[in-house]
């Protein structure tokens, strides 16, 4: 009774992210009451295996005891603090950690909450470092049938027909590359130097996932 209860009241007043809500008229939403590992469990105690970690974000496991108690004992301490003209102890000691995994020349870290706002900061950031440089390059290259998200910016340099072709008019244009395929690329490797030629003066960053 309380999962009806929650999908029709859902229903009523959500609108759910990457979703036509239409599809709900014959796909039944699951409301979830509780998790632990990669078990979910609805109001009837019924359970179903997260195989996806919520949107790949649970890796360690639902309600994982390190986790939960290293997130109670920081709330208890500081729950949030303005990054502006402010820091704290714990986005210290992790950007130094991250840096040393890291190494090479990269010795800052960035922070965003989500990947489409990273992807974003990101071409931000390539852009003013050219025009700090007094070069104007303002054109990204990406892999073709990429995916980096849902923001103007991520879609501009993302090649999934479903998700951008409605949005193209309030779209970046973006140069595109194809993808390697199998163990001899020389082909893409070619298209990929020609573009490169063609558009050195234009191209402010190439983004992909590695």
């Amino acid at each position: 009774m309380q999962n009806q209860i929650l999908k029709n009241l859902d229903l009523k007043h959500i609108w759910h992210p990457c979703t036509q809500m239409k599809d709900h008229e014959t796909l039944p939403l699951i409301p979830i009451k509780k998790a632990k590992g990669v078990w979910l469990y609805d109001f009837d105690d019924k359970a179903y295996m997260d195989c996806v970690s919520s949107w790949w974000v649970n890796l360690f496991g639902h309600c994982n005891e390190k986790i939960t108690n290293a997130i109670k004992k920081q709330v208890d301490e500081l729950e949030h603090v303005i990054l502006a003209g402010f820091t704290h102890e714990p986005i210290i000691k992790l950007s130094a950690r991250l840096c040393e995994k890291v190494g090479r020349n990269f010795n800052k870290c960035f922070y965003a909450d989500n990947g489409s706002s990273a992807i974003e900061v990101a071409l931000k950031m390539s852009f003013h470092y050219h025009l700090n440089k007094g070069v104007k390059k303002s054109k990204f290259l990406s892999l073709s049938n990429s995916y980096h998200g849902e923001t103007l910016g991520a879609l501009s340099v993302g090649d999934v027909a479903l998700y951008k072709d409605t949005y193209k008019a309030l779209l970046l244009e973006c140069l595109s590359t194809p993808v390697p395929q199998g163990k001899d690329y020389t082909k893409e490797l070619e298209i990929l130097k020609d573009i490169l030629e063609k558009n050195a003066s234009e191209i402010c960053a190439f983004i992909l996932e590695p």
